[in-house]
C-alpha cells in the first residue's frame, strides 16, 4: 500500500486555483476596466505605482498597454510622493496603483497625489475597501478571495488579467480582447501540467545563483520568476533583459549559475548557454499558436511550480518562507 499523499500546501492549492479565479473575476473586472478606460481618453501617459509582485504586473502593463493601446506607461518612484514639497507634477497623465492588499502607504500616496492634482486615479487591488481603493476614482477588483500563501500566485495572475482587461477596453477590437476568453482554461491546463512535472526542476537544487532572462512581454515575467525562485528557495535570483545582461553582468555567468530563459531567440540562447550551467527554457513547445502576450502570461506557471519544488526539497516552510509576511507596509 502506498503512503497517503501529504495534504497540499496553500501554495499548491492556489497555483491550481488560478484559472478558475480568472474565470470568476472576468465579468466584474471587465466592467470596471471599461470604466477605467473611459478615464484615460484624454491623458498623455499612465503612471503606475506598485511594489513586489505588483511591480512586476506594472512592468507587464508598460508593455501590454504600450503595444496594444499605444499608451505610454511609466513606473512611479513612490519615494518622491512621500513629501508634498518634492511631489512631481503629473500634468496630463493619470495614475494607476496596483497593490494586492491595497494597504501599502507609498503606493497609496502616489494615487493621493493624482487626486490632489485633479488627475484620474485608478486602482487594481484585491480589497475594494482598502485605503488604495478609497483614494481611486475607479477600482478594478482582483476578486480572487483571500490568498493564504505568502508567495503571491493567484493575486499576481489576476493583476495581469486586470491589466489585460484594461488593454482590451482601450482597444476592443485588438488581439488582447480576442484572446482573453481562452485565458482561464489555458492557465488551468498549464498549472496542472507544471505541478505534475515539477520534479524536473531538480537541476536547480545545487546551483549558487539563478539568472532569469526575458524581453518584451516576457520581461515582467522574468522579474516575477526571479522573485518567486528567490523568496521560496533562498537561492539568489536576478532578472535581466538580454541587452542589459550583455552589457556587463554576463561576465558573472559560470557553471554554478543556472539560466532560466523565457521565449529566447536561438542566437541569444546559444550564447548564454555556452557560458552557464543548467538551463531551463520556457515558452517553446506548442506555444507558436498563441500570441506573444499570452505566452508570456503563461510563462509564470513554470516559475511558480519550480519555486514550490525548491521550497519542498530545501525544507523551506512553503506557505510562510523565512523573513516574509503577506502585507508589507513600505513608505
Amino acid at each position: 500500500m502506498q503512503p497517503p499523499r501529504p495534504t497540499p500546501t496553500w501554495l499548491e492549492r492556489e497555483i491550481l486555483a488560478q484559472g478558475a479565479a480568472l474565470r470568476e473575476r472576468a465579468a466584474a473586472g471587465t466592467g470596471a476596466a471599461e470604466e477605467a478606460a473611459a478615464r484615460l481618453g484624454e491623458v498623455d501617459y499612465l503612471l503606475v505605482a506598485a511594489r513586489g509582485s505588483s511591480d512586476n504586473a506594472a512592468r507587464f502593463a508598460q508593455y501590454l498597454l504600450g503595444a496594444e493601446a499605444h499608451l505610454t506607461v511609466a513606473l512611479a518612484a513612490p519615494w518622491l510622493y512621500a513629501e508634498t514639497k518634492r511631489t512631481p507634477r503629473i500634468g496630463r497623465g493619470a495614475v494607476l496603483g496596483i497593490s494586492q492588499s491595497g494597504r501599502s502607504p507609498d503606493v497609496v500616496g502616489v494615487v493621493e497625489a493624482a487626486r490632489a492634482q485633479g488627475r484620474p486615479a485608478l486602482a487594481i487591488t484585491n480589497d475594494d475597501r482598502s485605503p488604495l481603493a478609497e483614494q481611486a476614482d475607479v477600482t478594478i477588483p482582483l476578486g480572487v478571495g483571500p490568498e493564504r500563501s505568502v508567495a503571491a500566485t493567484k493575486t499576481f495572475t489576476a493583476s495581469l488579467h486586470a491589466v489585460a482587461q484594461l488593454a482590451a477596453a482601450l482597444a476592443p477590437r485588438g488581439r488582447v480582447a480576442r484572446g482573453l476568453p481562452d485565458l482561464p482554461a489555458l492557465v488551468t491546463n498549464a498549472a496542472v501540467e507544471q505541478l505534475a512535472t515539477r520534479s524536473r526542476f531538480e537541476v536547480l537544487e545545487q546551483v549558487q545563483r539563478i539568472v532569469v532572462v526575458g524581453r518584451g512581454f516576457a520581461y515582467a515575467i522574468a522579474h516575477e520568476t526571479a522573485l518567486k525562485l528567490r523568496e521560496l528557495s533562498g537561492i539568489p535570483a536576478e532578472a535581466f533583459s538580454p541587452p542589459d545582461l550583455m552589457h556587463g553582468p554576463i561576465a558573472a555567468l559560470d557553471e554554478s549559475t543556472a539560466l532560466w530563459l523565457i521565449q529566447p531567440d536561438p542566437e541569444t540562447a546559444s550564447e548564454l548557454q555556452s557560458r552557464a550551467g543548467p538551463t531551463i527554457v520556457v515558452g517553446e513547445d506548442g506555444a507558436e499558436r498563441l500570441d506573444d502576450w499570452t505566452r508570456a502570461f503563461l510563462a509564470v506557471l513554470p516559475a511558480q511550480a519550480a519555486g514550490l519544488w525548491l521550497a519542498e526539497r530545501l525544507g523551506v516552510e512553503v506557505d510562510h518562507p523565512h523573513g516574509l509576511q503577506k502585507v508589507t507596509l513600505t513608505r
